[in-house]
């Protein structure tokens, strides 16, 4: 029997103690031997979410922390977790939220879009199936609303452009140069999502718990930029297009 493939979770995470030990048991419970956990973590979180990860990792080699001092935000903290888990043997990755934002129960059909092939696997909260919930009505405009803009723009036929709960096979991320992404807020899915839009990729539903915290003026505003600027610099992040 061919061995399972090392899956790598990557989460950024801080001040989340209230579920970190909860998201920490449901991703272990999941029948995969070879599943990893990368929480990112940096000098942001204040309270004992690092203290948690810690201490359950003691006795789970496949949680593997990641103290990232020179984190720059929440977007250096997933590259850092992409980094860190590729050069640990990673042969996919899934990208998630923590705090429930995003529910591990639903890891499963990632896993299985990458079984049957799939380079690329988005989660969708716009496709059948998915779903928001506890989100400001403003945050579902800006939301659904950034995903018809992107998709006019950039030319892309997602559903969903700015869902951060996502899967990759390992090839994909290496043929990126993940320090040029120029991306430094919300505008970072959208990002992939054009990067990666000739592979091959699929929609998935999921069910997105929100907070009430907002996009600023500033990330609305490098959002705009960036959107219109992606398709002049596409080929810099390329490091080996054939």
């Amino acid at each position: 029997m061919a061995k399972e493939p090392k899956t790598a979770v990557v989460m950024p995470v801080a001040n989340e103690e209230a579920t970190m030990e909860r998201v920490i048991d449901m991703i272990m419970a999941l029948p995969y031997e070879n599943l990893y956990y990368y929480p990112v973590f940096d000098d942001y979180s204040k309270d004992r979410t690092a203290e948690i990860i810690r201490k359950k990792a003691e006795g789970e080699p496949r949680i593997r922390p990641v103290y990232f001092k020179e984190s720059k935000g929440v977007i250096s903290c997933y590259l850092e977790g992409y980094k860190r888990a590729l050069a640990e043997g990673a042969d996919r990755i899934i990208e998630m939220d923590g705090g429930m934002s995003h529910d591990p129960s639903q890891i499963p059909q990632f896993m299985e879009k990458l079984d049957e092939g799939y380079e690329c696997v988005w989660g969708s909260r716009f496709v059948k199936g998915g779903g928001i919930r506890e989100l400001p009505l403003y945050r579902r405009i800006l939301s659904s609303g950034g995903t018809i803009l992107s998709n006019l723009v950039l030319g892309t036929r997602l559903k969903d452009m700015t869902s951060g709960y996502e899967a990759f096979q390992r090839h994909v991320l290496e043929s990126i140069d993940l320090d040029r992404i120029l991306s430094t807020g919300h505008m970072y899915q959208t990002e992939m999502r054009f990067y990666c839009r000739r592979f091959r990729a699929v929609e998935v539903p999921i069910h997105y718990t929100g907070s009430s915290s907002g996009l600023s003026g500033s990330t609305v505003a490098e959002a705009l930029k960036i959107l219109f600027r992606l398709k002049k610099y596409e080929k810099n992040v390329w490091k080996d297009r054939t």
